[in-house]
């Protein structure tokens, strides 16, 4: 009797963790073949030691919070070829071992930025031919090991170059097919493209589709000459924003005083700002901004950078004026001994003389008596 409820358990347990009928599974490769079975979602029964699932050419339109809880090892997932319009943030939540993720040819408009959060092992994600406005990456470090990383064919027009600096392991880029603004926003990506394919990094193109001068062109191939609008401005920019900042500070410092009575400061902030911005017209003037004006406020990072640099250049210099002090010391100790050295040597010389003349008055002194003498 035990052993018939033994073997009717191990059954059961069996049974749960069978190969889908959708699906063809080879046990020993622990690999799940799903593709072109016309599937609306996640197959279930997945068995528990799936390294390998390929879900592509179906009909998924989404995938829900912890889609793939019932295979934990998974490496590889395919889910190219779809009808995906949305993730859930929690889709990918205790896939440790997740290596390569495909999301091609899909229907996205946006990813949460928690998606990639818990997975630290992911060398391979492609989210080529979507309708992606944008990429903005995960905070940490869960994308360090990333080599490859598919953002072709997309709707994406600008790209951070701080998100990209944070893939310190990627080799191969793909950007082409996207409605990319070169305006002054882009010269960030365009200098780190650069340094990307000196340190020999794989990339296909970024053609530009905005402003209308700049069409059809390749970022990699404009010259820095065309952007210098973006020369010319940015730094009164950056000057309003910082003044618009401390008078921000100052404003929040006496919001319970000035109640009604607004501070110069209120009137004055404007008219920082539209001297920042004077470059290509004037705010408020019936001119709008010109097509290589920055158009959002400086982050915070960049101001600790401007304060960095002007650290540095002091530090610099100072270090020069030392060096400039110690060079001007030791030549005015340099001068000062070679005067006494002068100054001693020519009084040795007098002495000398002194002496010479001496002995020369001795020695006559001593003929004219033995000249007397003889005569």
């Amino acid at each position: 009797m035990r052993a018939v409820l033994v073997c009717a358990l191990l059954s059961c347990l069996s049974s749960l963790h069978a190969c889908p009928k959708e699906c063809s599974c080879n046990s020993n490769s622990k690999v799940v073949d799903c593709r072109g079975r016309g599937l609306y979602d996640i197959p279930r029964r997945l068995h528990p030691d799936t390294q390998e699932l390929y879900l592509q050419d179906n009909r998924i339109r989404g995938i829900g919070s912890m889609a793939f809880r019932e295979t934990p090892l998974v490496r590889i997932i395919d889910l190219a070829n779809n009808s995906i319009t949305s993730v859930s943030p929690t889709a990918l939540l205790g896939l440790r071992s997740l290596q390569r993720l495909s999301l091609a040819h899909n229907s996205l408009r946006e990813l949460d930025r928690r998606l990639f959060g818990p997975i630290r092992s992911i060398s391979h994600l492609d989210l080529s031919h979507n309708s992606l406005w944008g990429f903005s990456g995960t905070s940490g470090d869960s994308m360090r090991n990333l080599s490859h990383l598919g953002l072709a064919h997309n709707k994406i027009t600008r790209l951070d170059r701080s998100l990209l600096e944070a893939l310190t392991r990627l080799d191969s880029l793909t950007l082409q097919g996207n409605p990319w603004r070169c305006d002054c926003q882009l010269i960030g990506l365009k200098l780190w493209l650069e340094t990307y394919l000196f340190k020999g990094g794989v990339l296909d193109e970024v053609i530009c589709s905005h402003p209308e001068e700049m069409r059809d062109r390749d970022l990699q191939k404009i010259p820095y000459q065309l952007f210098h609008t973006c020369m010319t401005t940015s730094y009164h920019y950056l000057f309003a924003n910082i003044h618009h900042l401390e008078s921000e500070r100052l404003l929040r410092g006496h919001t319970h005083g000035n109640h009604g009575h607004p501070s110069s400061h209120t009137l004055h902030i404007p008219m920082a700002m539209g001297e920042g911005l004077s470059g290509g017209g004037a705010v408020g003037g019936g001119g709008g901004l010109p097509e290589c004006e920055p158009k959002q406020r400086p982050r915070p990072v960049n101001l600790r950078h401007a304060i960095a640099t002007v650290i540095i250049t002091g530090v610099v210099c100072g270090i020069v004026c030392l060096m400039m002090l110690a060079a001007a010391v030791y030549g005015c100790a340099y001068a000062a001994i070679m005067a006494k050295y002068q100054r001693e040597l020519k009084k040795n010389e007098e002495m000398a003389a002194v002496a010479a003349q001496k002995v020369d008055r001795t020695t006559a002194g001593e003929k004219e008596p033995l000249e007397n003498a003889i005569a």
